[in-house]
């Protein structure tokens, strides 16, 4: 009887990396989480591959370890190096992968996490036998990863779909990447706290946003508020509804994809979000794609899909679905 066949997912953040072997299902075997040491990348890899191994003793059978899948912060698919990373202090260049794969000794890939979490929905989640799609995560900013034709889209330099850095406003918010107006500077977790301080100078109705400090407000809390029927959250999802519909009926004239998959904590504030964005994104959309583009949510909602999505990109290598 021959092994299992399972890879290593590893979703490095700012604060925490979570790793964990992962069937070709999907499933998630055994799963775990280090701190990620933001100002060390010697003791970070150290940690890192001592936790990988100590892991491995948890799957419970017998197993092949086919390959390393990483999602990363500019992570450049291409090189397998992190590349000036926000809140991670290793340098302009970090060769990632060739590491992770001295230590290893099987191969790995690396890319950003949101062409992690593209693959993993392709793989595990609403793109399933899809060959067109876009996904979007709505975090701390806005990732994205695009799939055209079955293949994820790199660029030629691995740093391609950066639909988060799309303008808006030329002369609007500044953003973390130096320049003024991106979109993710409006519709992320951030984004929409900034939209409320700004409604909150613009009326004077009663709002229980008032009494927050802009340090402790949270988009968790303006989900909740709106929910509640409150009147400023409500005006900033509704504003933050008519630019992110604005901008998907954009990415829908330049790739005609068959989906829009949005992910992250966002997500839940579907009646006051996404029903009202969907809405505008058919109203500003070309005539011709309207009707055409299914706007859906991730089901890959859980601990572990950010793992899921580091290993369906080793997973992808294996069958063959990424071309360089």
């Amino acid at each position: 009887m021959s092994n299992l066949r399972l890879v290593l997912g590893i979703d490095i953040g700012g604060t925490t990396t979570k790793l964990g072997y992962v069937d070709e299902q999907g499933e998630c075997l055994s799963t775990t989480a280090i701190p990620t040491d933001a100002d060390d990348f010697e003791n970070f890899l150290s940690k890192l591959v001592q936790a990988s191994r100590t892991l491995s003793a948890n799957v419970g059978t017998a197993f092949d370890l086919l390959g390393v899948g990483i999602g990363a912060p500019n992570a450049n698919f291409y090189t397998g190096t992190v590349e000036l990373p926000p809140n991670l202090n290793w340098g302009p260049i970090t060769p990632l992968a060739a590491r992770v794969q001295e230590h290893l000794k099987v191969p790995v890939k690396v890319t950003n996490d949101a062409n992690a979490a593209a693959l993993g929905e392709m793989h595990f989640g609403a793109a399933k036998g899809m060959r067109d799609f876009v996904v979007l995560t709505l975090g701390t900013g806005l990732g994205s990863g695009i799939v055209v034709g079955g293949q994820l889209v790199y660029g030629h330099d691995g740093f391609a779909g950066e639909i988060g850095h799309t303008l808006v406003n030329v002369n609007g918010r500044i953003c973390g990447c130096g320049r003024r107006g991106c979109l993710e500077t409006y519709v992320s977790a951030t984004g929409i706290c900034r939209t409320v301080y700004k409604l909150l100078a613009d009326y004077t109705e009663p709002s229980e946003l008032r009494s927050i400090p802009f340090d402790e407000l949270s988009a968790v809390m303006i989900t909740d508020a709106a929910l509640r029927g409150d009147f400023i959250a409500r005006q900033a999802f509704e504003y933050t509804a008519r630019v992110f519909g604005m901008k998907l009926a954009d990415t829908v004239a330049t790739l005609s994809p068959e989906a829009i998959i949005l992910f992250g904590g966002l997500t839940r504030a579907r009646e006051v979000l996404i029903e009202p964005t969907q809405r505008y994104m058919e109203q500003y959309m070309m005539p011709l794609f309207r009707g055409k583009v299914k706007l859906l949510i991730s089901p890959l909602d859980g601990a572990n899909t950010a793992v899921l999505g580091a290993a369906a990109l080793m997973w992808n290598e294996i069958h063959g679905g990424a071309k360089l």
